[in-house]
């Protein structure tokens, strides 16, 4: 993404859209009982409680009666259905693992079948967006966990701290290929949540092939373990790589979540918080997803930054824009146009 000597003046700058994950999969409810929802109606207030502090895009993982992460497809519709009745301008975005809490103590960590996860192209009703992964990596989430922070919750158990340590992201060229089809057959966006560079380049090669066609939301996941770690300039180098049409936001894990979210919205990009990310404050305190919330929108006003609103963040994300071909992606995306036959260089954009 390209910076002018003005764009980091607020009056230049979209409005900030918050993404809040408030459903928090990899925790118990004995966790953090204060904040994590288990009955339907509990979730469904999250969710509210979430968009009046201020969050315009919820990232949804739904729980079971007993607080254990749900795999059926029929919970999910009940709490999307649930959620679009109760504010209907939120945007919905459905975490593409569904859930990859282990089933019981010792067992795997593991993400649905692939058939399993295209059946989200078939939620009724449909949510706005589905995260998509892309290229299968490692997904460590204990090897930047501070042991102060996971102390007395389940992650601290040696049964579960070594499910979360080898579990891995399956996100093959087949599978994606196939994910995105579904996806933008049923008019679902993508939301590409990116591990590094890899990632992103593999999403432009997707793009100049044709294979997606739709506007770029793009999330950093800078979380370590087979990720980006949580360094600035990892993320920098993200952001200077991602397509000047992208809409990008950031995201980390534990304590390193509200300084990059400070960073995000100082440049212009965009925060995700909530307790799936942290369910700690930079002192090791509890700290709810609202709370989360709500420290972003006071940040934002320090900064100038107006917080969007439900129907301004889906003019930002442009939810239900798709594109015609590959071309008209890559020039709406702000990216180089393909190569034409015997054209040397990097073929200019059109002004």
């Amino acid at each position: 993404m390209q910076f002018l000597d003005d764009s980091l003046h607020p009056e230049n700058q979209d409005k900030v859209v918050i993404t809040v994950a408030p459903y928090g999969p990899e925790w118990m409810p004995a966790d953090f009982p204060e904040d994590i929802p288990v009955t339907m109606e509990e979730q469904v207030q999250k969710a509210v409680d979430c968009y009046e502090a201020g969050a315009t895009v919820l990232h949804l993982h739904v729980r079971e009666p007993d607080g254990s992460g749900s795999k059926r497809l029929s919970k999910f519709n009940e709490l999307i259905a649930g959620v679009r009745e109760a504010v209907p301008d939120m945007i919905i975005q459905v975490g593409g693992s569904i859930s990859f809490a282990p089933e019981g103590d010792g067992e795997a960590a593991k993400w649905l079948s692939d058939d399993t996860r295209h059946m989200l192209a078939e939620l009724t009703p449909k949510p706005d967006q589905v995260t998509v992964a892309i290229n299968t990596v490692q997904m460590n989430i204990m090897e930047v966990m501070e042991r102060q922070c996971i102390e007395g919750t389940s992650l601290a158990g040696p049964a579960y701290y070594a499910a979360y340590s080898e579990m891995t992201v399956p996100a093959g060229p087949a599978w994606v290929e196939e994910h995105l089809k579904r996806l933008q057959a049923a008019n679902i966006q993508p939301h590409f949540q990116l591990t590094g560079l890899h990632s992103l380049e593999t999403l432009e090669r997707l793009v100049r092939r044709g294979v997606y066609r739709g506007p770029l939301n793009l999330t950093w996941v800078g979380i370590g373990g087979g990720f980006d770690g949580p360094n600035p300039i990892n993320a920098m180098e993200f952001v200077r790589r991602a397509p000047d049409g992208a809409c990008v936001t950031l995201e980390s894990l534990m304590r390193n979540v509200l300084p990059i979210n400070m960073m995000a919205m100082a440049m212009g990009l965009h925060p995700r918080c909530g307790i799936e990310d942290t369910i700690v404050d930079q002192s090791g305190r509890r700290m709810t997803s609202v709370a989360q919330i709500r420290q972003l929108v006071r940040i934002a006003e320090e900064l100038g930054r107006e917080v969007a609103n439900g129907r301004e963040a889906r003019e930002i994300y442009r939810i239900g824009v798709q594109y015609k071909d590959a071309e008209e992606t890559l020039r709406m995306n702000g990216m180089a146009p393909n190569r034409a036959p015997g054209q040397k260089n990097v073929p200019l954009r059109a002004a």
